[in-house]
């Protein structure tokens, strides 16, 4: 099983290494398309962040509006 990364940024430099492996030909077929898998996983986690991220600030600013 993969493990689902805790962080946005540990999951950014996982993709990046598995874009330095396809680009440097680093991968075989069986390979390449595990890895396509693990960074199409790794891309729903950070969009999914990014979006709770997002909602979290726009509390956070309302609130503010709110009390000021």
């Amino acid at each position: 099983m993969t493990k689902k990364p805790q962080r946005y940024i540990d999951a950014i430099n996982e993709i990046e290494q598995i874009i330095t492996e396809i680009e440097n030909n680093e991968l075989d077929v069986d390979d390449l398309t595990e890895k396509i898998r693990r960074a199409s996983e790794l891309l729903k986690f950070c969009k999914t962040k990014l979006r709770a991220t997002e909602e979290e600030i726009q509390k956070i600013i309302s609130d503010f509006e709110e009390d000021s």
